[in-house]
């Protein structure tokens, strides 16, 4: 069984970055995967993905500060996160970006304060 494990998250000043990263078990290697975004009162946000090859994308709201990348040899993904906003506090989960979804992990939150 697909197992997700989300950690680096924490408490970072507006304009400041955070790497989190996401490790996989259970699969022999990650096709596609992305990192969600959830706020109380609100669904869950894809905010990056990225694919074989090494194809990325991202929402409106994060292109050019954050980064998404995965390291294939260790089941892991990453997102760096710089110039942090307010409004990017959330619980950051990852998952599969499209598809039926993996059983989700408990995420990681990041808030983003003065």
């Amino acid at each position: 069984q697909v197992q997700l494990v989300e950690s680096g998250g924490g408490l970072v000043q507006p304009g400041g970055s955070l790497r989190l990263s996401c490790a996989v078990s259970g699969v022999s290697s990650i096709n596609a995967m992305g990192w969600y975004r959830q706020v109380p009162g609100k669904g869950r946000e894809l905010v990056a993905s990225i694919r074989s090859g090494g194809i990325t994308n991202y929402a409106d709201s994060v292109r050019g500060r954050f980064t998404i990348s995965m390291n294939n040899a260790k089941n892991m993904v990453y997102l760096q996160m710089n110039s942090l906003k307010p409004e990017d506090t959330a619980v950051y989960y990852c998952n599969a970006p499209w598809g039926l979804p993996q059983p989700w992990g408990q995420g990681t939150q990041v808030t983003v304060s003065s």
